[in-house]
């Protein structure tokens, strides 16, 4: 695109904003600026969605494009973002590279005139998208969970303003898991066979910055880092792994390596012949694809996520609102993610007096400014944004009010047929921790 062609497009989309007010979205109180304005354009509002809708991550991807379109329903249902309409138009990354995923961000806004790109994680290095957003000047929210988003942020915020990331960087499950087991065997909840954790790791970069934090500081805590092995993906056979657990039995297992079919084929492999290993997996288990897999192997399994639905009546109400929508075996921990980030945007705009379009920096920037100085509740808990690096605060990680920080939460699963029940950390923990039944004394 010509400077000159930049130009006029910066014009005529300048002239589609004005002011108003935005009142409630969702059963979540807005911000309402009370103030008497003209009318904007009725011309639909087009938020691009840069979803993995097929591939490895497909499972998350079906999930946010959910969340989006039930939270663009919600938001055109109480009047639309300034008497506009949202739009959700999503393009496959195809669980693809940055070159995927450029090009299905470049396309969103190109061809179908995208306002702002939104979406759950993807793949790559996790900042391709964030060089799209910063050459088109749109506003880009996203929950990759990567320590690359606060380098690059953090690094040349000017360039990357309207880059935000709705949840803390991977590199807090780290220390939220050593704190987690260490705290179970302290108030003798669980005592570890030893102090051995066995860590397998996956492809993914996500998965390998986990694991090295684990690593990195497992020693702080008292524990020996007995196994780092990488796996492929997808893996089906689980057998040299597990072979190398058996060999050397650990207190703990930590799975890295996120995809839900790989985790729900190491649990049914290594029940076949378990160890007194306390077993956790990193995210994967949160979604229904795995105990659809797992079937009675995912149970008594440990996760964690730091953004999942909490309890309390904002989760429980949009956990039920989302699965009579979606069907039973939906994963409200998906959509909520997307679902909120949508309304927040909104919230934002309304409060900024419009959305602007591509290339439009003046009126983005108005966008970015109140992005970065909300403080927004949804089903997932707090956003606020770390100014400096455009990151949501981690609790209890980085803040010790839960009001202000999104909740790290570790759950376990009971049964198959549910999702796994929450027990840390304070005050969202809905059930206790037992001893997983393969665990002998």
């Amino acid at each position: 695109m010509t400077e000159n062609s930049k130009t006029n497009k910066l014009a005529s989309r300048r002239g589609f904003l004005k002011t108003a007010g935005l009142g409630s979205i969702g059963g979540v109180a807005a911000a309402s600026l009370g103030t008497a304005a003209s009318a904007q354009s009725g011309e639909p509002i087009v938020i691009g969605g840069p979803i993995q809708m097929t591939g490895g991550g497909a499972a998350d991807g079906i999930e946010f494009k959910q969340g989006l379109e039930m939270a663009a329903e919600e938001i055109n249902a109480a009047g639309g973002i300034l008497g506009r309409p949202v739009k959700i138009v999503v393009a496959d990354t195809e669980s693809g590279g940055d070159d995927k995923i450029t090009s299905a961000g470049q396309r969103l806004i190109d061809r179908d005139g995208a306002s702002a790109l939104i979406t759950g994680y993807n793949f790559g290095s996790q900042v391709a998208l964030q060089n799209v957003a910063a050459d088109a000047s749109v506003i880009y929210m996203h929950a990759d969970t990567a320590r690359a988003h606060t380098s690059l942020v953090g690094g040349d915020p000017e360039k990357y303003w309207s880059s935000f990331m709705y949840c803390p960087s991977e590199v807090f499950y780290g220390f939220a898991y050593l704190n987690f087991i260490k705290n179970l065997e302290e108030t003798g909840q669980f005592t570890g066979a030893n102090k051995k954790i066995a860590l397998v790791t996956g492809p993914i970069q996500y998965s390998i910055n986990i694991a090295n934090s684990i690593k990195e500081e497992a020693a702080k805590y008292g524990y020996e880092i007995s196994l780092y092995e990488t796996v492929e993906a997808p893996t089906n056979d689980w057998g040299p792994t597990l072979a190398k657990i058996r060999e050397d039995e650990p207190g703990f297992i930590v799975i890295t390596h996120f995809f839900p079919g790989d985790q729900a084929q190491f649990m049914k492999q290594f029940l076949t012949n378990p160890t007194n290993s306390l077993v956790y997996l990193q995210y994967g288990a949160s979604l229904a694809a795995f105990r659809d897999i797992a079937e009675e192997a995912s149970e008594d399994v440990l996760y964690a996520t730091n953004i999942g639905v909490l309890s309390g009546d904002v989760g429980t109400d949009f956990t039920a609102r989302y699965l009579a929508k979606y069907g039973e075996k939906a994963s409200a921990n998906g959509g909520a993610q997307t679902y909120e980030a949508l309304h927040m945007f909104a919230q934002a705009a309304a409060m900024a007096g419009g959305v602007g379009e591509a290339y439009d920096d003046v009126q983005n920037k108005k966008i970015a400014d109140r992005l970065r100085t909300m403080i927004y509740r949804g089903p997932t808990g707090t956003i606020r944004f770390n100014p400096e690096t455009q990151q949501a605060y981690s609790y209890p990680v980085e803040t010790n009010d839960p009001s202000l920080g999104m909740s790290h939460i570790f759950s376990q699963i009971e049964k198959k047929e549910e999702n796994g029940k929450i027990i840390s950390p304070t005050p969202y923990g809905v059930t206790e921790f037992r001893t997983p039944k393969w665990i002998k004394s």
